[in-house]
């Protein structure tokens, strides 16, 4: 289901990100797509229909969602950053053949974790690395 303009403007202003036209439009993409995309795919996904889009408007409008906890980034193995606007607790499977990125749930007691005496734990993530069903399946 496509999320309207007109709210994730008002999701981008509660939570203090200038809501500039492009800046949603990046973010309308982030929420509709799920398919955790790089920088590169947002850019050339949205320049169809935003010719003046550039790529330091892609980086940028990303920092500015990370730094207000909208987007997380993740990290492949040298490769480029993919970046996700679900933020709630998940884990992520990183596919080393396809680049594909998807997400699983973490609410399950295979994924339990230590507390670090001394320490503050502000975030838990899980990122595992493999072959996904799909190019299992292929080969």
């Amino acid at each position: 289901m496509k999320v309207s303009y007109e709210r994730v403007r008002t999701y981008l202003k509660d939570h203090n990100v200038n809501p500039s036209f492009n800046r949603v439009k990046i973010m309308e993409y982030l929420i509709d797509q799920k398919n955790h995309p790089t920088a590169e795919q947002i850019y050339k996904e949205l320049k169809k229909d935003l010719p003046t889009l550039s790529k330091a408007t892609i980086y940028n409008s990303i920092n500015a969602f990370a730094g207000a906890g909208l987007v997380k980034t993740i990290m492949g193995e040298g490769k480029e950053a993919h970046y996700d606007a679900v933020v709630d607790p998940h884990g992520h499977f990183l596919c080393e053949i396809c680049q594909g990125c998807y997400d699983f749930d973490l609410s399950n007691d295979k994924f339990e974790f230590a507390e670090i005496e001394g320490f503050i734990i502000k975030d838990k993530e899980v990122y595992l690395r493999g072959i996904c069903k799909k190019c299992l399946e292929d080969n």
